[in-house]
């Protein structure tokens, strides 16, 4: 009983800990292969990236003058499946994540690679980049975690991924509510018509970056002088997109639009913008519908000076043949005009990602041995791209099925990870670890093989392994085991208890509680 105490000391004091996380909306501006913060033209303050990610060489691109300060270095990935950063301790929520790439012929051999992109755990994009241009990749969705992992992964021999930029945004709550946060928008287009230059941050205050665009053959650039404060509802486009727009000149025309749709059937959500950009004189009228190919989609649209109409189209399917265009009603004095637009491409509902309990297990595995910390992103999706040292069932939220840690170079006691209840495979052979065989080994139901071979175990075998039917124990090579003839410890001596301590298996069970308290979609 006397040591009751401490123990319930302990686990307040961590679940405090736990409680007093700094979690908060994120606006991290990660230069990749890069250690020394900078604030950019648009006053963004860039950070090495040394604190997301621990695998990688850093790598420095030949400037030729032209390029900017944050593609000048990048991180290129020559072993491993698959290598992701970490960001964490943001409130949950929709969240904008970008990711740049400029190979710039780092290596001096011509030939840039591709590689696949993934966020959380889901397939993103196929990263296809250039010797000369700049690539990039954008997303928003709603996050199920406090943490984000975005990764890239090797797809074909002699191409290394490498990553240039990483920017990640939090979004309001009322912003691209039109769609389920589950399912993730690929940007394909955010332009602002008749812009003289890109804008982004600090005229979008979450970093959104809106290209310039003129319209087509047969329009005209309308610049305005109206003053409209920041929107603060729907997707809150920045007052500066919504000053100018373009227009055809004869005011009977339809306005067509440049949609920027994939070239295979899709399903898209698109977001039009329309602010009157002067004053109208009496007997003027401004109003149009959206037409998708030749039918219309929309009311009619009357723009309003000083203000602005936002109009969505959620989970349309197009075509490469698909054509949008703007089109003035029989009664409209003025023709169509638009001042921004969105375009998104909707991807497959998100993972859960790994089993909670699971995460729990490798978790504290990765703590007791450094070796292991610079694993990093979802252990067991894509299912393609698993840790290289687990095996994971399928299925949307998959389980870790077996460890394969042999000749890791650990050493030490090893930790409590009992929490991972569908183990069916363990091998820990050809390492240095000390301790008596903890018992918890023997707890799991589904344990068919337990390779301990050449360590440095002490002590005798738990009888929870020993008499385990149906499973294959290896302990060769581990000359502190007790053998036949020698005198064992009983259970009750301290050399028993190192190796085996029940402190990790409660603290635990109240993190998984704490979890599924903060997100019961895990649990």
């Amino acid at each position: 009983m006397a040591a009751a105490p401490p123990l319930i000391s302990v686990l307040i004091l961590s679940l405090c800990t736990l409680f007093t996380l700094t979690i908060a909306d994120v606006f991290a501006s990660i230069d990749c292969g890069s250690s020394v913060p900078y604030t950019d033209e648009n006053t963004i303050v860039w950070s090495g990236d040394d604190d997301y990610i621990k695998t990688g060489e850093s790598r420095t691109v030949q400037s030729n003058g032209s390029i900017s300060h944050v593609m000048s270095t990048l991180r290129v990935f020559t072993d491993r499946k698959k290598n992701c950063y970490n960001i964490g301790n943001i409130k949950i929520g929709r969240i904008l994540v970008r990711a740049s790439f400029y190979y710039g012929n780092y290596d001096g051999k011509s030939s840039a690679p591709s590689f696949d992109l993934q966020f959380d755990g889901n397939h993103w994009t196929t990263v296809k980049t250039s010797s000369t241009e700049y690539v990039t990749h954008e997303v928003i969705y709603g996050m199920r975690k406090n943490i984000i992992s975005v990764c890239v992964a090797q797809t074909n021999d002699d191409e290394f991924p490498f990553i240039s930029a990483l920017e990640v945004r939090s979004l309001d709550s009322y912003m691209y509510q039109f769609i389920n946060g589950t399912y993730p928008l690929f940007l394909l287009k955010r332009v602002a018509y008749a812009a003289n230059s890109t804008i982004r941050f600090k005229n979008d205050r979450y970093d959104r970056i809106w290209t310039p665009e003129s319209g087509g053959l047969g329009d005209t650039k309308l610049f305005g002088n109206s003053v409209i404060s920041n929107p603060g509802w729907l997707d809150n486009p920045p007052p500066v997109v919504l000053r100018n727009a373009v227009a055809p000149i004869d005011p009977n025309a339809t306005l067509v639009l440049d949609m920027g749709f994939p070239p295979v059937v899709s399903s898209v959500y698109i977001n039009w913008f329309f602010s009157e950009v002067t004053q109208l004189q009496p007997g003027q009228n401004r109003t149009f519908r959206i037409h998708l190919n030749e039918s219309d989609i929309s009311d009619p649209i009357s723009p309003i000076f000083g203000n602005f109409t936002q109009v969505y189209a959620s989970n349309y399917t197009t075509s490469p043949n698909s054509k949008v265009s703007l089109v003035p009603t029989n009664y409209s004095t003025l023709p169509p005009l638009i001042n921004a637009m969105e375009v998104y491409l909707i991807g497959e509902m998100t993972t859960n990602g790994t089993n909670v309990v699971d995460m729990i297990g490798l978790t504290s595995l990765q703590k007791s041995f450094d070796i292991l910390q610079s694993w990093s992103g979802d252990p067991c999706l894509p299912s393609s791209y698993p840790w290289d040292w687990v095996n994971c069932s399928s299925g949307s939220v998959p389980r870790v099925t077996a460890l394969f840690l042999g000749s890791f170079g650990l050493s030490g006691l090893l930790p409590n990870f009992s929490s991972m209840d569908r183990l069916e495979t363990i091998d820990l052979q050809n390492n240095s670890l000390t301790g008596p065989i903890p018992a918890f080994l023997g707890t799991f139901p589904n344990l068919k093989e337990l390779n301990l071979a050449n360590n440095k175990f002490d002590g005798s075998i738990p009888p929870s392994l020993s008499q385990k039917k149906g499973l294959n124990l290896v302990v060769v090579g581990n000359s502190g085991l007790c053998q036949s003839g020698k005198v064992c410890p009983t259970s009750g001596s301290n050399s028993w208890r190192q190796g085996y301590n029940s402190l990790p298996i409660i603290l635990s069970i109240a993190i998984l509680s704490l979890i599924c308290i903060m997100d019961t979609r895990l649990c």
